[in-house]
């Protein structure tokens, strides 16, 4: 294909109307390409489908599929004919590690190297267009739900930076669950030249009323953050806002981290349920911390700093009480054996696919049955910076 080709394609994809991208990337693709069909497909809130945006095709369960190993490997998946078949060409579709679905191709004969480079670079185009398109409409969020979201879900949902990130430090995935009905529980996380933010929090009650002081929480120590406070000010600042309104009757437990990205150190303040596990060399140990009390409980409380530190090739797992305290239908503690089990069994998945199993095993630890309380899991990679090497951008 000609450079021009190529612009053009390049072209098609940026100018495309938010709602038309997966219409405007098949044709500029087949013309482009010779390719006898494009499907967009998007994973869903639970990252156990994937959906077509433009087709009447039904979403599938991408596990043991190619498209499936695409996406949870990251890499892309050459899968040839079945009898007299196209070639299928399944190109993840990522932005700095936060990943969005897969992209496949299909082509009338086996595409060179050269082909295969120039999709794969058409793929991180699209996935960075898909991300500014998601903001325009509607589309997209209406793909990937594949139930009706409650109220809750929603708030919940729009206040998430994200579920994923990559940098030259760290690898950082989180998620909620169950995806469709969550209360509470949320996270959050922002990164600089110099350091990474990570915050979970849990609004104390149920639906809409949970998730509206979660959205508070979050709100006030953005707000403090975005201001240039530190962890204390953050959580005073936070604490005061969430009592001016509730006068003590409702709080949220909340866990802090602020990670310096050249030496490793963690700031945090622990101010409620949230849980960190810390793997070094294939051994879990809980990271002890002095408990303070919930954002919102009382105006005068004061917070302190305790720090500890990250080494590179560690993995930090951090759980809201809907994991580490969830109890099966038999009166199991989760958080007893299963957990630890959980923990070893995926570290050497990436933190993105960990998440992903560590959900689905808190799910079968409930046997089919409703979880009793909304959760998250967070999962920290720590790579490190090496001496004299640029900050990450």
């Amino acid at each position: 294909m000609s450079e021009d080709q190529r612009r053009n394609t390049e072209r098609a994809i940026w100018e495309a109307q938010p709602h038309a991208l997966a219409g405007s990337v098949s044709d500029a693709i087949r013309q482009s390409y010779g390719a006898t069909s494009v499907e967009l497909l998007l994973a869903d809130y639970r990252l156990d489908f994937l959906i077509p945006v433009a087709s009447e095709r039904p979403g599938f369960r991408m596990d043991g599929t190619p498209a499936g190993r695409a996406f949870a490997a990251q890499e892309p998946v050459l899968r040839p004919p079945a009898d007299d078949g196209p070639w299928e060409f399944h190109l993840p579709l990522a932005v700095r590690g936060d990943r969005s679905g897969v992209l496949t191709v299909s082509l009338p004969d086996q595409p060179d190297l050269a082909t295969r480079e120039e999709l794969v670079a058409l793929a991180m185009v699209l996935a960075r267009a898909l991300k500014i398109a998601d903001d325009g409409t509607d589309l997209y969020r209406r793909v990937r739900r594949r139930n009706r979201l409650t109220l809750a879900a929603e708030i919940q949902w729009e206040l998430l930076p994200g579920r994923s990130c990559v940098t030259d430090e760290f690898h950082l995935a989180g998620q909620l669950e169950p995806a469709y009905a969550i209360w509470g529980d949320n996270f959050d996380w922002v990164t600089a030249a110099d350091h990474l933010s990570v915050s979970v929090t849990n609004g104390m009650g149920r639906g809409a009323d949970a998730a509206l002081l979660t959205q508070l929480a979050v709100g006030a120590l953005r707000n403090a953050r975005r201001s240039g406070a530190d962890l204390i000010d953050q959580a005073t600042l936070a604490n005061e806002t969430i009592y001016n309104h509730h006068h003590g009757r409702r709080h949220v437990s909340t866990l802090l981290l602020r990670f310096d990205l050249a030496t490793g150190r963690a700031a945090v303040i622990d101010a409620g349920s949230p849980k960190i596990f810390r793997m070094r060399g294939g051994k879990v140990d809980p990271v002890e911390l002095e408990a303070q009390l919930p954002l919102g409980m009382f105006d005068d409380t004061q917070y302190t700093e305790q720090e500890f530190a990250v080494e590179t090739g560690d993995r930090l797992i951090i759980l809201s009480d809907g994991f580490h305290a969830a109890v099966s239908p038999g009166g199991d503690s989760y958080g007893a054996s299963a957990l630890a089990m959980g923990l070893r069994q995926t570290r050497l998945q990436s933190p993105s696919e960990a998440v992903r199993t560590l959900t689905r095993g808190l799910l079968d630890y409930y046997e089919g049955g409703e979880i009793a309380d909304d959760a998250v899991v967070l999962c920290l990679d720590w790579t490190g910076r090496t001496a004299g090497s640029p900050p990450g951008v």
